[in-house]
């Protein structure tokens, strides 16, 4: 019998400064069979997010490199086909990290299912999945708010992440301002999601002018801060942190495409805050905390499935253009969740 054959894409090479299609390569593939234990799923969402950039690189990071010639690195959301597991049968919906690939086959401890009667498939990748546990982890046991009312700003706030904690702090009744690029993403994430204000850091032509924008959406501070970017954002929102406010430090996406040699952009012009403000300031991987994702999805699930938390994604088709969407992930084209749909 001939075997099955699908496409996967892995990384052809490793970037030196700027992400280019040149770095991933298309092979077409055997389609693995499951041993003993396992299940072997058909991939119908393929998550894009930032954190796959750090992945590419050789250097030191949270995460091992990712290896070349291997299938990129990502969550996946599909259909068991085949399983090896008394825990799956076929035809359930699994979420797990199959990579870029249309088939992909795993253990059964490393596969979660999901119910798609009520929340749509592709959420399990955006405020039901990961982005939305790294939101949640972050606002509620980082900024961990201490009073209703309390300013919190988020930047990349119409991104899968920012997204889901303005969000949830408007749903615990604080003030939510937003940092976004663009006016279409900014009218987003206060007409639609229902942040009080957003900051258009593109109509700032340096750190000073998107100091004034900041300070003018924060006029009573800022005393919790969920930071995805950094680089001039970080340190506009730093001049304007309350005494004794929690800075969630999620992601530096200005800095990801340095290359080796070259000075961060996120570096801290004003030290004397940390006493001025005497602010906590965290960095955290919500893969360190796997122990509170039940709990998390719970409150996330409750919040989309009732239409409290909303979303939007942009759709690649076909894994072909995952290079391409993932290009522009890292430019800032995407609008919501970065998905590739492959069914």
């Amino acid at each position: 019998m001939t075997a099955q054959r699908a496409q996967r894409i892995v990384l052809a090479s490793r970037p030196d400064g700027h992400v280019s299609p040149d770095n991933f390569r298309l092979e077409t593939v055997d389609v693995p069979a499951p041993a003993e234990g396992e299940v072997l799923v058909k991939v119908h969402y393929l998550s894009l997010d930032p954190y796959m950039r750090g992945r590419m690189n050789e250097s030191r990071s949270y995460a091992q490199p990712q290896p070349l010639g291997e299938t990129m690195v990502g969550g996946t959301v599909g259909e068991v086909v085949a399983s090896r597991h008394a825990g799956f049968e076929p035809g359930e919906h699994v979420v797990g990290n199959l990579g870029w690939t249309e088939y992909g086959v795993a253990k059964g401890a490393a596969l979660q299912k999901v119910d798609t009667s009520r929340i749509p498939m592709s959420a399990y990748l955006g405020p039901v999945g990961m982005p939305g546990m790294t939101a949640w982890y972050g606002y509620r046991k980082i900024i961990a708010p201490k009073r209703a009312s309390e300013t919190i700003v988020v930047s990349a706030a119409s991104g899968a992440v920012g997204s889901v904690v303005g969000q949830l702090a408007k749903i615990d009744g604080m003030r939510a301002v937003g940092i976004a690029g663009g006016p279409e993403k900014c009218a987003y994430v206060v007409d639609e999601l229902g942040f009080d204000a957003c900051v258009d850091y593109k109509q700032a032509k340096d750190l000073r002018e998107l100091a004034r924008l900041v300070r003018a959406a924060t006029p009573d501070g800022v005393d919790g801060y969920f930071e995805n970017v950094g680089g001039d954002v970080l340190n506009a929102v730093m001049a304007r942190l309350n005494t004794f406010a929690r800075v969630a430090v999620c992601g530096l996406i200005s800095d990801y495409d340095n290359k080796p040699d070259e000075p961060a952009r996120s570096a801290i012009l004003n030290p004397a805050m940390f006493l001025v403000a005497r602010f906590k300031m965290e960095g955290f991987i919500v893969s360190d905390h796997l122990d509170l994702w039940p709990e998390g999805l719970k409150e996330l699930g409750g919040h989309v499935g009732g239409g409290r938390i909303k979303y939007r994604e942009t759709v690649a088709e076909g894994l072909a253009s995952a290079p391409d969407a993932f290009i522009g992930l890292l430019k800032g084209r995407n609008f919501g969740k970065q998905l590739v749909k492959l069914v």
